[in-house]
């Protein structure tokens, strides 16, 4: 009888490691995709700021693009007040789309592909656009991570019992996938 009490007690406490021991996974997940995301939101404020410097060098040159120059100003302030993934996911989107216009826009002014300023800020936009990727590729990853352990059994019994969620993903078009090939040594 005291080797059977032994041997639940045994069990209970080896629940109970593995209770904690998944609560802190769970929480270190948490906080790993918080860190991605402020990452991801560095990058986005960086393009957000480029934004307007790069509709004012377009519009410049350009009056009757005035449309596309108001979609991007539009978009760029539906991304900037996204409040969570899903809302940054279709306003960052947009907002990515209407970035690659402009760079497909200029191969209809050549004079504006040679302006030292449209350069800079396109230089400065890759650059960006990198950096995104490669936090959007941490931050999925850890998306991914605590999706797998909120998903998987027995993880998600601590899961359901504590009120963890999955994450959800950040998927954005980048916007200088969407230029044109580089011509006349404008580089993409």
């Amino acid at each position: 009888m005291g080797l059977f009490f032994s041997a639940v007690a045994a069990l209970g406490i080896a629940v109970l490691i593995w209770f904690v021991w998944t609560f802190n996974r769970f929480v270190r997940g948490r906080n790993r995709l918080r860190e991605g995301w402020s990452g991801i939101e560095v990058q986005l404020k960086r393009r957000w700021d480029l934004v307007p410097n790069l509709v004012k060098c377009v519009d410049a040159y350009q009056k009757h693009e005035r449309e596309l120059l108001e979609n991007v100003v539009r978009h760029r302030s539906e991304a900037s007040a996204a409040r969570d993934v899903r809302e940054a996911n279709g306003a960052e989107t947009k907002l990515s789309r209407d970035l690659g216009s402009i760079f497909l826009l200029v191969e209809a002014y050549p004079e504006l592909k040679a302006d030292q300023n449209f350069r800079g800020l396109h230089e400065t936009l890759v650059e960006i656009e990198d950096a995104l990727q490669y936090a959007r590729r941490y931050y999925n990853g850890c998306a991914r991570d605590l999706n797998n352990l909120a998903e998987g059994f027995p993880s998600m019994i601590v899961a359901r019992l504590f009120g963890f969620r999955a994450g959800d993903y950040f998927e954005i078009e980048n916007a200088t996938e969407r230029m044109a090939p580089s011509v006349g040594g404008l580089t993409a």
